[in-house]
């Protein structure tokens, strides 16, 4: 996960969080949080997380793909989430 970019890492955590998204859900959701996201940004980043095999991508029809996190790719975001933890304490204890 330290070879990825904070976007990148981004847009594992939100396919995570939904049904196989379509590359434009990923978008709108990304969006939620932070300014537009142009296509030229969005897709390139999704094709490097494919390429790492932390995602999967496939086809809902002949012009949408779906992305799912793989088994990889949750293990990555659950460890990352446990290294998180146990570096940084609860904001409740400062």
């Amino acid at each position: 996960m330290f070879e990825l970019t904070g976007f990148q890492r981004d847009l594992l955590t939100v396919i995570a969080g939904l049904e196989k998204p379509s590359g434009q859900t990923v978008k709108e959701e990304i969006e939620k949080e932070i300014d537009e996201v142009n296509h030229g940004r969005l897709y390139p980043n999704l094709d490097v997380v494919v390429e790492n095999g932390l995602v999967e991508k496939g086809q809902l029809d002949r012009r949408t793909n779906y992305y799912a996190l793989s088994e990889t790719g949750r293990e990555a975001l659950e460890n990352r989430r446990r290294w998180e933890n146990e570096t940084v304490p609860t904001l409740a204890d400062q």
